[in-house]
């Protein structure tokens, strides 16, 4: 199954891109000056076991860490008829326990060695996996064939997991203001009589109808070796991997009683149009699209399609970006494009501008499709797509992982991993005629469902499909006594892990330009792909008085013009390269990056220095980016979760630097000389570095950066930097902000921590991680584990200049979130009271280490880590001292900083949510709470309301 959800709208704040149509001369100048992309293929072994076990081996010995993962030929499509969504849960059920592993024992092989897991489904597959150090290959491989053979399915397992998947429905679908058209509209609207009509996240009856021995009955009729495919990707020996796959599964027997998990069922063309009006609760701004049936995921069409699709909405020089953000008429647009065994769909769809009527931008994405049908594409376009679809290939395997999932998902969408590859060559010889031809044969105006998604009920019969919903197959009752978990004495131990592979960290070399720019390079890894970054001091703490906003509004819209390039000139040129550039203001800077295949690198970064030096902020660009950034506000304060992160930067910085946020009444009030005159003394030759990592040598990236930035000067001065953007510590405070629409609750507790540079940072790192780091943090077994109270619990503590904020955050039920509110603040107290021991805290030593290592594997990972460190003061070679770092902290130093920093004393609390179902029992843990209507709620100020 592959599913692709391309959002056009706002990159880590309210302010978004707008500009004007790009010329068809401008994208073709950009078509012949980019040379035609390849992405090296997948190199696999593959195998079959007997028992139908089959398994493919990507060795990669450059990396220092195993992928394990199984997935399964079972998915949402096979839940059976009345329980929609069982699939999804039952894959929250076999990553628990078995015969020899307890509850959540899993999570502790895999984290505390220093690796991650999780699992997903989708409509063909479920899929289970782990990235750890290479040595616990086998530790994995034992894991693996315990969930496979000896799953234990019990009341414990199937009551915990059933309430953490209805706190994740809630926190997807119910709680977002757009969750219910994304999850449930769609799928409703894009099948009639095929099982992927039902989303496969669900609904919160059927999953309350569901029993244990469903869940039984589910495991026995569909899990099994031949049912299975085992991806081993990272640091291996093959001959070794075969002889343990042989250990751990040879003897594993094939299902007893096998149901056939292919749908023979395919859905008619459909002959005549219809519209489908849906409603929610919770919907700011409303929302317009269409519906097209697509073919199969081994249709010969699927490499045109696919080309079609990037056409229509990869990148800021789609047509359907052109037609409708750049006009004005949309905050947003997207398209899914989901392509599975049987069928799948292309949706693409809008959020409205306000004031912009729905009947006006439905025509204007009818037109896009029927001008693709009439006309065709360009050969510019045509060159664009598949250097974008190429890129994105690299970008999938520039890990050992990425190129895992990447054959995974081939596997199960067509039955054969090489599929993968195949369709890559297929799409570099799709020609403009098969694009036409495919937009011809699916974007048939006959076929489609258009529909609109606006403020309302959200009652099911406002979307509801008119063709009755068909029955499916149930499945055979449980047979056999249940597995039970042996006595401890009884159980199997885990094998232990073998000798570490010795890899060699990437080196950093650093230089300076005559001008002052610092450059900083490293060759991690041999994929032709790269990264470019540029590091300004100078985030959103120097936002204006009255103009909060500004920063993040300079670094979005940057690339809407210079003097040489426009708009669409620059879009044009970076996607025609298979690059793309994006900007992360923070409150200690402003990053821009492009990544880019390494032989188009210079010619990306060219106009990324362009940007940068150049930027011009065109009225005309500048007055429709503010008014969708005022559009897409407006829809961030109806998510709770993002409603309760910006109240919380004024609860805890109050009126000071940090504390800016971007507001309906600032964002008016921005200029474009605010913007020319910010940029200028900000983003300075002396204050920059650049960093350059992936594909490309160390001295390759030195040539290329003197040739971009060697020759920029500056005539203003730069801006000294903001001294104590934090002010003052304020006293605690306990804020709810009343949304009574909102389909779930957002909790959120801090403290002040310790700056990057300062003695306790690295000491407070660690009792974070022990507080609430991954899912074996205290917050995660006490809030999810134990009370299933939510998707997830867990704390940050973010690198800043200056105090941070030390934050627990969690989504629940509105009933619930005084409930955990009072866990997390009991969990701030134990952290100095019940300080972690030794072995304990050497495991979360573990784990930051392992998350580094898998950080650093990617050009990406690599230059977020290095600019955090340089904004905040430190230099690049502090990434290769992370390790040390960490270990040279003790349990007392802990212990120490969480009893002076992380204490329910010293903590405000924020909740965002329907104040009437808890704030009774808040007030009863919190007496100083302070209620405030969102609708009153001012983010211009500390006191978040008008005096």
């Amino acid at each position: 199954m592959t599913n692709r959800f391309k959002t056009f709208a706002l990159a880590g704040s309210a302010l978004a891109a707008l500009a004007l149509a790009a010329p068809l001369a401008a994208q073709k100048k950009a078509a012949r000056s980019a040379p035609a992309l390849t992405a090296p293929p997948i190199q696999f072994t593959e195998w079959k076991l007997a028992n139908g076990l089959t398994i493919i081996a990507i060795p990669d010995k450059k990396t220092s860490t195993v992928m394990t993962s199984v997935w399964y030929d079972v998915g949402s499509k096979n839940d059976p008829e009345g329980r929609s969504g069982f699939a999804h849960l039952f894959e929250h059920i076999l990553s628990r326990k078995t015969e020899n592993m307890p509850y959540n024992m899993i999570n502790r092989l895999t984290e505390d060695v220093g690796g991650q897991r999780n699992a997903s489904t989708g409509d063909d597959r479920t899929n289970y996996y782990e990235i750890v150090p290479a040595e616990y290959l086998e530790t994995m491989l034992w894991t693996h064939a315990e969930r496979m053979a000896r799953p234990v399915v019990d009341d414990e397992v199937f009551e915990r997991e059933r309430s953490i998947v209805k706190e994740e429905l809630r926190q997807r679908v119910l709680a977002p203001p757009y969750g219910i058209m994304q999850r449930y509209l769609l799928a409703e609207n894009a099948y009639d009589v095929l099982p992927e009509r039902r989303t496969g996240i669900g609904s919160i009856e059927q999953l309350d109808s569901a029993t244990l021995n469903d869940a039984r009955g589910f495991h026995k009729a569909f899990y099994g070796p031949d049912t299975a495919t085992l991806i081993v990707a990272g640091n291996f020996d093959p001959a070794k991997l075969k002889a343990l796959v042989d250990k751990y599964f040879a003897a594993i027997p094939r299902r007893a009683n096998p149901i056939t998990t292919d749908i023979a069922t395919r859905e008619s063309r459909r002959t005549k149009p219809r519209v489908v009006n849906g409603t929610g609760p919770n919907v700011p701004l409303p929302a317009v699209g269409a519906i097209y049936q697509l073919p199969p995921a081994a249709d010969a069409d699927i490499a045109a399609l696919t080309v079609l699709d990037a056409v229509l909405s990869t990148g800021e020089n789609s047509r359907l970006y052109n037609a409708l953000v750049r006009t004005g008429k949309a905050v947003q647009v997207s398209e899914y494009f989901e392509s599975n065994q049987e069928g799948g769909f292309m949706s693409p769809f809008a959020i409205l501008k306000g004031g912009t009527s729905l009947p006006e931008v439905a025509g204007i994405i009818a037109a896009e499709m029927e001008r693709v049908r009439s006309s065709g594409i360009s050969a510019a376009e045509l060159i664009e797509a598949k250097n974008q679809l190429l890129a994105a290939a690299l970008v999938s395997r520039e890990t050992a992982s990425g190129r895992a999932f990447e054959l995974g998902e081939a596997l199960v969408s067509v039955g054969d991993a090489h599929a993968a590859d195949r369709k890559l060559q297929a799409i570099t010889k799709v020609t403009a005629a098969d694009v036409q031809r495919v937009a011809k044969t699916w974007l048939d105006p006959q076929s489609v469902v258009q529909f609109t998604y606006t403020q309302g009920s959200g009652d099911r019969s406002t979307w509801a499909n008119p063709a009755p919903m068909p029955r499916f197959n149930t499945i055979p009752p449980a047979t056999g006594e249940p597995a039970k978990l042996n006595p401890e004495a009884q159980r199997q131990a885990p094998p232990p892990p073998t000798a570490a592979p010795a890899i060699a960290q990437p080196r950093i070399v650093e230089s300076k330009l005559s001008n002052g720019v610092r450059l900083v390079a490293a060759q991690t890894g041999d994929v032709p792909l790269a990264t470019m970054s540029v590091v300004m001091p100078g985030g959103t703490a120097t936002d204006p008085a009255g103009k909060a906003g500004l920063v993040g509004f300079a670094a979005e819209v940057a690339n809407k013009g210079t003097p040489t390039r426009t708009a669409e000139q620059i879009a044009a040129k970076l996607e025609s390269l298979g690059a793309s550039m994006g900007a992360s203001p923070s409150p200690d800077g402003v990053v821009f990056s492009v990544t880019a295949p390494v032989a188009n690198l210079e010619q990306a970064g060219a106009v990324l220095a362009d940007v940068i030096r150049n930027a011009s902020y065109p009225d005309a660009e500048l007055e429709r980016e503010r008014s969708r950034a005022i559009d897409s506000l407006k829809v961030a304060l109806k998510d709770p979760g993002t409603l309760a992160s910006m109240a919380a930067s004024r609860v805890f910085y109050g009126d000071a630097a940090y504390g800016s946020v971007a507001t309906l009444q600032t964002i008016p009030a921005i200029t474009r000389a605010d913007l020319l005159a910010w940029r200028a003394s900000h983003w300075h030759p002396s204050t920059a570095s650049v960093i350059v990592s992936g594909g490309i040598a160390p001295a390759k990236a030195q040539q290329i950066v003197g040739k971009l930035f060697g020759d920029w000067k500056s005539n203003v001065a730069a801006a000294p930097r903001v001294t104590n953007p934090a002010g003052p510590a304020s006293a605690p405070r306990t804020v709810v902000v009343d949304l009574p629409e909102a389909g779930q609750a957002a909790v959120y507790v801090g403290v002040r921590g310790a700056p990057r540079a300062g003695a306790d940072y690295y000491s407070l790192v660690l009792a974070n991680s022990v507080l609430g780091v991954g899912s074996n943090g205290r917050l995660f077994e006490e809030v999810r584990t134990k009370r299933g109270l939510s998707y997830g619990a867990y704390s940050a503590l973010p690198s800043r200049a200056d105090a941070p904020v030390l934050n627990a955050t969690a989504q629940t039920q509105n009933s619930t979130a005084d409930e955990v509110v009072q866990v997390i603040l009991d969990q701030f107290g134990a952290l100095g009271t019940n300080p972690a021991a030794e072995d304990a805290l050497q495991k979360r030593r573990l784990y930051l280490d392992g998350a580094l290592a898998r950080q650093i594997e990617t050009s990406n990972g690599f230059n977020t880590l290095v600019a955090g460190l340089l904004l905040q003061g430190l230099p690049p070679s502090e990434s290769e001292r992370l390790p040390a770092r960490y270990a040279a902290v003790t349990t007392g130093a802990t212990t120490d900083v969480a009893k002076r920093y992380v204490t329910p004393q010293a903590a405000s609390v924020v909740v965002v949510g329907k104040a009437a179902d808890f704030i009774d029992d808040l007030r009863k843990i919190r007496p100083d709470v302070v209620v405030i209507p969102a609708a009153k709620l001012d983010l211009s100020r500390g006191a978040l309301m008008a005096p």
